[in-house]
């Protein structure tokens, strides 16, 4: 590889770790820019998403350790399980596990009967996983905060609230990164009555502000 592209594919996995981060998005106004990063879940609900991965990931952990590779997503409340167990009945049972933690809503059991995936095919997730998170970025007509990605072996999980005209530009846009070979969406479908809500209202400006132009 070169040196170049070294770069370029460091640059893709911090801006997946910097963004997958457990922290709240905090409200930001950027300057020249039409789209404001917002969650669209509630404060409270957001540190729900953050104790349900948490606690179910523990469990899992404390039941199977090293013999399942299990990825807990939870977007309120609704969980994705992602990742390989070695039989069936190992599948079931994290499932059955993570339905019993406190606040789950539903589980997506989305988990492989494989061996567990290599280092490699994770590194190569994470980066796909950039890749989208870039590209949703750089689209003028989507709030790249509104959407919670997942790559599991070059399938990508989109999970978030948003409306439907949202949900196929996401899906168009996604389609065409490098990588990605299935999209599967587990969206919250909401009207564009209901996101005119959500945002931010703008801030007027005042006499002073206009004076210094």
């Amino acid at each position: 590889m070169k040196h170049g592209q070294l770069r370029t594919t460091g640059a893709v996995l911090l801006l997946a770790l910097s963004m997958s981060a457990c922290a709240p998005i905090l409200v930001a106004s950027v300057a020249g820019s039409a789209l404001v990063a917002t969650d669209r879940r509630t404060s409270g609900t957001q540190l729900e998403d953050e104790t349900i991965e948490l606690r179910a990931s523990s469990k899992v952990r404390d039941m199977f350790g090293e013999k399942v590779h299990v990825n807990v997503t939870s977007y309120n409340r609704q969980v994705l399980l992602t990742g390989e167990v070695p039989s069936d009945k190992e599948r079931q049972a994290v499932a059955g596990i993570v339905e019993k933690v406190e606040n789950v809503k539903s589980v997506v059991n989305e988990l492989s009967v494989m061996p567990n995936a290599s280092l490699g095919s994770r590194s190569n997730d994470l980066v796909v996983t950039g890749k989208i998170k870039a590209s949703l970025v750089d689209s003028r007509d989507l709030f790249a905060n509104a959407f919670k990605v997942v790559t599991e072996r070059n399938t990508v999980y989109l999970m978030g609230r948003v409306t439907q005209r949202e949900a196929d530009s996401a899906t168009q846009v996604i389609r065409n990164v490098s990588g990605v070979n299935k999209v599967v969406r587990l969206f919250e479908i909401i009207s564009e009555e209901e996101l005119r809500r959500l945002l931010p209202t703008p801030v007027e400006k005042t006499d002073a502000d206009k004076a210094k132009k």
